[in-house]
């Protein structure tokens, strides 16, 4: 403290250009303001390149309807299952499917290190970039954290990041706009607004504002039909990502497509619900299914259903629990109402016993 009172009340520590002023008891009567908060300027250059393979635009971005929002499967040990992952991906591809979510909430990015996260995305657009845009969720409660995660998938070539809006620790909206001009300066980007898992809506003032970036492909937005209708009606492309609306946001309120979580399951009569013109009933036809699979909180009813199918090993990463008997009876019964030539797989339906699921705790 001693060497600190020797400084005199315009020293500057050195190699830094701002002065170090001491509090003056005796000034009590004037007027302090406190400096105005700024963000400190973007002046890094970004960890990008132009020739990045399967680099896309974000007009690219904004024209696709069938969006799925893959599963990651695992292996006993709690592994990514590669193999049954590529053999998923390749099944949205033959269904018309034009895009997929890489470790979004369906894929299980929360239950991921960044290392994993990333690899995904590298391995997807290695495998799968030529033939369908891959998006990868890069988003994060920290700015900076989410910003580092989308050069580096950038970099392994990903052609479009979702953002979630800051969770837990929520901010302030000027502070959901400076986040998302962090994110933006990236790449292209969709902007995920689902209060639900945040505990914060995005409100559209948040979005107009941020409208004017060429980087904004759009949002994916939960909240529902009125608020889609808002956005198109301003000209700013919206995905549903509430499955059993997508058809009427797409026929009716103007919305470009879904993000979709049962197109895992039927690709080919999503694609027709929203490509093929207003179709009630299909859209009544596949209601009970979706309806089953948001009865507890996604991915476990997804998981539970694939692992029935037969199309990934029946391995959860704790902390969530396959559905119980009587529901895995209900999917069963689903699937022979609607058709098994519809869903995923070759493998006839299962119910599966308790005993066959394994519960992976660390991995």
């Amino acid at each position: 403290m001693a060497m600190l009172k020797s400084y005199n009340s315009s020293a500057c520590f050195r190699g830094f250009d701002f002065p170090v002023h001491r509090y003056n008891a005796n000034k009590r009567r004037s007027y302090w303001k406190p400096p105005q908060a700024v963000v400190i300027p973007n002046f890094h250059l970004p960890m990008r390149s132009f020739e990045v393979k399967n680099r896309t635009s974000t007009d690219d971005i904004k024209c696709l309807r069938l969006i799925t929002a893959i599963k990651t499967p695992y292996l006993p040990d709690g592994r990514f299952d590669l193999e049954a992952y590529d053999d998923l991906v390749n099944t949205q591809i033959e269904h018309g499917v034009e895009g997929i979510i890489v470790g979004g909430t369906t894929g299980e990015g929360q239950l991921m290190s960044w290392d994993e996260h990333i690899m995904l995305i590298g391995h997807t657009v290695n495998c799968f970039g030529g033939k369908i845009k891959v998006v990868g969720n890069t988003g994060s409660n920290s700015t900076s954290e989410a910003i580092h995660a989308s050069e580096q998938g950038f970099g392994v070539g990903m052609h479009a990041a979702l953002h979630i809006n800051p969770y837990y620790g929520k901010t302030s909206m000027d502070g959901l706009v400076s986040h998302f001009d962090g994110v933006l300066s990236m790449g292209p980007t969709i902007i995920y607004n689902v209060p639900s898992r945040t505990g914060q809506d995005i409100p559209p003032h948040v979005i107009q504002s941020l409208a004017h970036n060429s980087n904004l492909a759009g949002v994916k937005e939960c909240v529902g039909n009125d608020r889609i209708k808002q956005y198109t009606d301003n000209g700013i492309v919206v995905w549903s990502g509430n499955d059993d609306q997508c058809h009427d946001a797409r026929w009716d309120y103007g919305a470009t497509g879904v993000i979709s979580v049962t197109s895992n399951l039927v690709p080919g009569l999503m694609r027709e619900l929203i490509f093929g013109g207003k179709n009630s009933t299909l859209n009544l036809k596949v209601a009970p299914l979706i309806d089953w699979l948001f009865q507890e909180p996604n991915p476990i009813g997804l998981n539970t259903a694939l692992a029935q199918l037969g199309v990934v090993r029946p391995v959860f990463r704790l902390p969530y629990l396959p559905l119980p008997m009587e529901k895995r009876i209900e999917f069963h019964n689903l699937v022979k109402e609607i058709g098994r030539e519809h869903f995923v797989g070759e493998k006839d339906v299962r119910v599966l016993d308790d005993d066959d699921f394994i519960l992976v705790d660390r991995y």
